[in-house]
């Protein structure tokens, strides 16, 4: 058997191996003093804000340090998000129906990945009779386009929280602090 299987039988424990593990670690007081703890979102945390008629979003993290944001994109039912340019990295998974660019030849369902470069222009179109949820990591900012290319808004970080919180203000929802990262 080689070092690699014999490490990956170690690193996939059994399931009776349900113990915190205290590992070594350097730097444990730095990381104490200057370290951020990670986030816990559940389907109830975040409420789907509306954008535009068809569609809503579930906005899921903020981080301001890196003009990222992270959400799920619903289209409710066949229908278009208007061109637009990304600024930044995206990667979307596709969770439910399907979703497709004007632009391009390939159609993502579910478990489909799509990674997107900054600079990239397309039109998202979902044709499936129950629309699509999309999962996104997004960085940097997003520029939207009318059908005749007239610039309309740029989408960033603080776009996606003033989306968010004045949506929870206006229907008495609370912020929820875990979605800043």
């Amino acid at each position: 058997m080689t070092e690699t299987t014999n490490n990956l039988k170690r690193m996939t424990a059994p399931g009776s191996a349900y113990k915190i593990v205290d590992v070594p670690e350097l730097y444990a007081d730095v990381i104490k003093q200057h370290g951020v703890e990670g986030k816990f979102v559940s389907d109830e945390d975040s409420p789907w804000v509306p954008f535009g008629d068809n569609a809503a979003i579930k906005h899921l993290a903020f981080d301001v340090r890196n003009n990222t944001f992270s959400n799920i994109l619903w289209i409710k039912s066949p229908g278009v998000i208007g061109t637009h340019k990304h600024r930044g990295t995206v990667v979307m998974l596709c969770l439910e129906g399907s979703v497709r660019y004007l632009e391009y030849d390939w159609v993502a369902g579910p478990g489909g990945f799509i990674y997107e470069t900054p600079g990239q222009t397309h039109t998202l179109v979902t044709d499936h009779p129950e629309g699509v949820k999309l999962f996104g990591w997004l960085n940097g900012a997003i520029e939207f386009y009318d059908e005749d290319a007239n610039f309309l808004e740029t989408c960033d970080v603080w776009w996606y929280i003033n989306h968010y919180e004045s949506y929870c203000r206006e229907h008495g929802i609370p912020i929820n602090k875990e979605l800043y990262i």
